[in-house]
């Protein structure tokens, strides 16, 4: 079994707060961190530990053990040199991976410098998905993993109901590779194999070229 990892949060404006609080629901264990005191009192009960302190204090983050957490998540970006500084300490104090929420691409490219191992921009990646569900017709969900490929749930279309993988040939028509279906029941089977038939409510999990994708919200449902 995978060893349970341990997140820290710096920061918990909207962002940090939603990271902090799914993942103690899902089983973690989460320290909190921030300046406020009414925050913490607020998140304390959702987290395995909240504690108020300044994020840019290498004694007061030495004190609180961060370099045993597997995962520190910096979700500090209206104060940029905070954000920055967390991310170092962070890195110094020896967390092995560092994720930083960045302002802007500027921000986003010091925060690299310094050591984040991934920065993510949650506002954008937001707006892009849902701007993506918004405009196609066939796409149940979509998930951009980078500006050339994504994950995209695809409601199946009319035309390819009662027909199998090995019928329809997704990967060589559309360049897309079936990763999972989810039936009507929400049961879902993973890496269908070629046989399988389509059912109408059928939903496909698929990952592909941007590009690719894009040609199946061309076809009408």
């Amino acid at each position: 079994m995978a060893k349970k990892r341990d997140f820290v949060v710096f920061g918990l404006g909207k962002f940090g707060r939603s990271v902090a609080q799914t993942l103690s629901k899902n089983g973690c264990d989460v320290l909190a961190i921030d300046t406020n005191e009414e925050i913490i009192q607020e998140i304390s009960e959702k987290v395995t530990h909240a504690v108020q302190a300044d994020v840019t204090d290498s004694e007061a983050l030495h004190a609180l053990g961060i370099r045993n957490f597997d995962v520190a998540i910096i979700a500090i970006s209206s104060n940029m040199q905070s954000s920055i500084m967390a991310t170092i300490l962070a890195k110094e104090i020896g967390v092995p991976f560092v994720i930083a929420k960045a302002q802007n691409e500027i921000h986003k490219r010091v925060l690299e410098k310094v050591g984040a191992d991934k920065v993510v921009f949650p506002e954008r990646e937001i707006g892009v998905r849902i701007a993506n569900n918004l405009i196609s017709d066939n796409f149940v969900d979509y998930v951009e993993l980078s500006e050339d490929y994504s994950i995209v749930e695809v409601a199946v279309l009319r035309d390819w109901i009662g027909k199998s993988l090995k019928e329809l040939n997704l990967r060589a028509k559309f360049g897309i590779n079936v990763m999972a279906i989810r039936n009507v029941d929400d049961i879902i089977t993973i890496s269908p194999g070629p046989n399988q038939v389509l059912q109408e409510d059928d939903i496909l999990i698929v990952i592909g070229s941007n590009i690719e994708i894009q040609k199946i919200n061309s076809i009408r449902v």
